[in-house]
């Protein structure tokens, strides 16, 4: 495979007929040109030039050879330039991976803003409870826990998630305060289901003195996904261990209130992952660099900690 610098060499000289010409247009020496020149005429193994004191003269192998590659070198150059000139610029499909209710409650607020600055980025995203094969998939990035880092991926930390106990109001009112997560089994529970196992999932909350009990829920209800689970408890039907992300702004609004303040489940980071940063496209680090900088603006590492 010849290298683009003796095809350049080439056609260069055979249109100045000089290789002090293609030099200076090359910004190369000419000795290095008429090098060039000569390694491609070994590895062709035919002479393209007849060179003479007054100049240079194509052989009809090399007015083919001219013809033949002339046009090509012209499109491959043209592919260079464009890539180099819009290499800063964010453009393209950026492929996302994320759960569907954080994408809708943490991610798509931010889309105005972020496509306004960036208008030639079009965001693509394959919304699912389940984790993504970053690389495999060809994914820009995923957000979600405790993906695997495999060679050639990165995370960057959004914030910690924290497992707590959360009922409505009207469904608390009457009843007795819970003052230890053993006390919960005495309330009706919509319990999530790992779609996986099948096995009911439940958590060990632990306290700030660090003393930690099993929190086990009466199931009322199991569902499979906890934007379900979140919607059974706003109506009233009993009371849900669910992560912060999933029922902060219940929370926030007084429309769910927190069980056993003092008690939770580390439930470990939420992280913006994506392939290794060296050569990263410019759409995919706007994007890591927008997310990131929004979430610390709203402050939610700290708000996720309810």
């Amino acid at each position: 495979m010849e290298t683009l610098s003796n095809l350049e060499s080439f056609v260069r000289s055979a249109e100045l007929a000089s290789f002090s010409e293609a030099a200076r247009r090359l910004a190369l020496t000419p000795a290095a040109v008429s090098r060039n020149v000569a390694q491609l005429e070994r590895n062709l193994g035919v002479r393209l030039f007849q060179r003479s004191t007054r100049g240079l003269t194509l052989t009809e192998a090399g007015e083919r050879f001219l013809g033949a590659v002339s046009g090509g070198l012209d499109s491959i150059q043209s592919a260079i330039a464009d890539v180099s000139n819009h290499a800063g610029q964010p453009a393209g499909a950026l492929k996302l991976s994320a759960a569907p209710g954080f994408a809708r409650d943490f991610l798509l607020p931010l889309m105005p803003a972020f496509l306004e600055r960036y208008p030639a980025v079009r965001p693509d995203w394959h919304l699912d409870n389940r984790q993504a094969e970053l690389i495999a998939g060809g994914y820009d990035a995923a957000i979600g826990g405790g993906f695997e880092l495999t060679p050639g991926v990165v995370a960057r930390e959004l914030a910690r998630i924290r497992i707590i106990a959360v009922a409505s109001p009207q469904y608390l009112r009457g009843r007795r305060t819970a003052r230890q997560p053993s006390d919960l089994k005495d309330f009706e529970g919509i319990v999530m289901r790992s779609a996986i196992t099948g096995r009911l999932r439940h958590a060990s909350l632990r306290n700030k003195a660090g003393q930690e009990q099993t929190a086990e829920l009466s199931p009322r209800m199991t569902m499979t996904e906890p934007d379900g689970v979140v919607q059974a408890v706003l109506m009233g039907m009993g009371v849900a261990l669910l992560a912060v992300p999933n029922v902060l702004q219940y929370l926030e609004s007084g429309q769910l209130a927190r069980l056993l303040p003092d008690w939770s489940d580390d439930a470990g980071p939420i992280s913006l992952y994506f392939p290794s940063q060296k050569l990263l496209p410019a759409k995919t680090r706007a994007f890591v660099d927008f997310v990131t900088h929004s979430f610390r603006e709203q402050d939610f590492a700290r708000r996720f900690l309810a």
